[in-house]
């Protein structure tokens, strides 16, 4: 059964959950699935953004409870496999925007987390519900609490409350909180922006925000100087440079 659709139109892979039987619950084949679609989303060269979705009311519910009674006795939980999904999500080198129209639990928010961009609709509800199935949110971690200040996330986690898509963007979950009706809109504009940049500055920036520190300011500065330096005299970056010279789209952008 396919789990999990793709699409492909100017540029913009669209990979969506489709499973709302089970509210798109983080069962294994879908996982699988799922990375597999990340994978050729990743190879093919005409791909410049992927975007998350979801089919059905509910984004991602979390962790597939009923594989995971079925599994603990048997093998490796659903939930060990969300490690590879959130590492793939996470080191993705093309811009991954996530769109989240309807709620989202657990494992879920770790998809959210792990995209580089997420827009949700303002009724759009959240929750951390694993401490009330005596279970702890432990491999959404890695991608949850970078994105969270350590005040929200020990309230959401602990208290396990449902909070909205304003609550979310206010503590950083999200990028932005839209209303519903604005919600498919506001993911295309940002694909839009994206695709105007080039790939390998794409991934390049990508890379920036996720690296350590230099252990001073002139080793961080001579570091950041030299990468400069490279993506300047690169062939895309001299093509970007001549194209905004020359008032013209860049060879990268993807035609309308």
């Amino acid at each position: 059964m396919d789990l999990v659709r793709t699409a492909t139109v100017a540029g913009v892979t669209t990979v969506t959950l489709d499973s709302p039987a089970n509210r798109n619950a983080l069962s294994t084949p879908l996982m699988r699935q799922l990375l597999e679609a990340l994978s050729a989303a990743l190879t093919a060269p005409g791909v410049r953004v992927v975007t998350l979705s979801h089919t059905g009311p509910v984004f991602c519910s979390g962790a597939d409870l009923k594989e995971t009674a079925e599994a603990r006795a048997t093998g490796r939980v659903p939930a060990e496999l969300l490690a590879d999904v959130l590492a793939a999500l996470w080191e993705f080198p093309k811009p991954v925007v996530c769109r989240v129209a309807g709620p989202a639990r657990a494992g879920g928010l770790g998809l959210i987390a792990a995209a580089d961009i997420a827009v949700c609709a303002r009724e759009a509800t959240f929750a951390f519900t694993e401490v009330r199935l005596g279970v702890i949110p432990a491999v959404i971690s890695a991608t949850v609490l970078p994105r969270l200040s350590s005040r929200a996330a020990a309230e959401l986690y602990l208290t396990s409350e449902v909070f909205d898509g304003v609550r979310a963007a206010e503590v950083g979950l999200v990028t932005k909180a839209v209303p519903a009706e604005g919600l498919d809109a506001t993911v295309a504009a940002y694909c839009d922006a994206l695709v105007q940049g080039g790939p390998l500055a794409l991934a390049g920036a990508k890379q920036l925000l996720r690296r350590a520190p230099a252990p001073s300011i002139r080793a961080e500065l001579a570091e950041l100087s030299e990468r400069s330096g490279a993506y300047f005299r690169s062939a895309e970056g001299t093509e970007g440079v001549n194209a905004f010279r020359e008032k013209r789209p860049p060879s990268w952008v993807p035609a309308p």
